[in-house]
Formats: C-alpha cells, structure tokens, sequence
C-alpha cells in the first residue's frame, strides 16, 4: 500500500507550473468580476457629481429628494419642498432621480 500512494506522488516540477497557473488565473478572474466593474462605477460617479447642474432631481445618500437649486464649488443647494432649502456637498449626492433605473 506504501507503495501505490509513492507512484501516485507529482513531480516537483509540473506541479508548481500548475499552481502558478491556477493563483494566475484566480487573480485575473477576480479583477475582472471585482476590481474593474468598482473603478468603472467610480468614474460614472465622478463624472456625474462634477456634471451636476440647476434643475436636476438628486437624492442625497441620506435619502433627501430635492431639486438643484444652486451649484457652488464643492456644495449644492437642494430645494426640497415649498422652498426649503438645505445645502450639502457635493459628494453626499448619491444619484441622479430624474433618470429611472432600467430593469
């Protein structure tokens, strides 16, 4: 029996070409599944904060819905309703609300 599991043994030097191969192919699985759909969002986020402008309907990420009022440097005025208005930053703005998410 001693025997059988020693002829069964790999040889040392394919076995770590093929664990090489597999943590290689782990890797790549995970950037494409994982690291560049989030730098993909990142960017369209980015991209839509720094568009902003008067008139769009936003919600904040704390759940405010309100129209932009006014647009500074780094903070937007909301309008949020019969004329009250809050100012937030611009990077607490989480989506935009007049585009309705497709199914």
């Amino acid at each position: 029996m001693i025997t059988s599991i020693l002829v069964q043994a790999p040889a040392g030097g394919a076995g770590i070409m093929g664990q090489v191969f597999l943590f290689g192919s782990i890797i790549l699985i995970m950037y494409f599944f994982m690291i560049r759909p989030q730098q993909k969002k990142q960017k369209e986020t980015k991209k839509f904060i720094e568009e902003i402008k008067k008139g769009d309907n936003v919600v904040t990420i704390g759940g405010l819905h309100g129209k932009v009022f006014s647009v500074e440097n780094d903070t937007v005025t909301l309008e949020l309703d019969r004329g009250f208005k809050v100012t937030v930053e611009k990077s607490a703005i989480s989506l935009d609300f007049s585009k309705k998410p497709s199914k």
